[in-house]
This record gives structure tokens, C-alpha cells and sequence, in this order.
């Protein structure tokens, strides 16, 4: 997994696997502390990185729209792969497979 850190589909792909290893995080080891062990601070930091990271897939992905012209539906299925766990790694394999998604 290589990313091109001087375009911005290239930044895009890495802030989409940084957001979905975050809803990873948030998913299967803070929520469990949270909600089996009886602690919360994993949560509040987690949630705030995953959230912070959310922002920029989003600002990053108008970006992509703008520049490389995607259709409404890619963006939709960029969108809808950030909802999903694993998505957002589905979504990188597939833009560095045809590089236009």
C-alpha cells in the first residue's frame, strides 16, 4: 500500500485507511473497555480521533469530487463505504486498482 502524498486522491486514500482503522478502534477494543471492563476514557479519545479523521475524508473526498470530476454515485459509494467497518479499506483497494474508483 503505497500512497502518493503529493496528489489528492493520494491523501484521500490515506486518511480513508487512517478513518476506517479508527472505527476499527473505536468498534472492537473501545466500545468493549467501555462497555465489559467499566472504562470510558478509550471512547472519548478514540472517538474524537475516528471524528476528526471523518472530517477530513469528508473535506478530502469534495476535494476528489471537484478535481477528478467523480460522478454523484461514486461519491455516494465513497460516503457509504465510510459508514461500514471495512468499507473504507474496500473503497482504497478499489481507487488504487482503476484509480478513478
Amino acid at each position: 500500500m503505497s500512497f502518493h502524498l503529493d496528489t489528492t486522491l493520494g491523501r484521500f486514500r490515506l486518511i480513508a485507511v487512517l478513518e476506517g482503522i479508527s472505527y476499527l478502534v473505536l468498534l472492537l477494543i473501545a466500545m468493549p473497555l467501555k462497555y465489559m471492563a467499566g472504562i470510558p476514557e478509550p471512547v472519548k479519545y478514540v472517538g474524537w480521533a475516528h471524528g476528526a479523521l471523518f472530517v477530513l475524508f469528508m473535506g478530502l473526498l469534495l476535494q476528489v469530487w471537484i478535481q477528478y470530476r467523480w460522478s454523484f454515485w461514486k461519491v455516494a459509494l465513497a460516503f457509504v463505504a465510510s459508514l461500514l467497518p471495512f468499507g473504507t479499506f474496500y473503497l482504497d483497494k478499489k481507487i488504487a486498482h482503476d484509480k478513478q474508483l
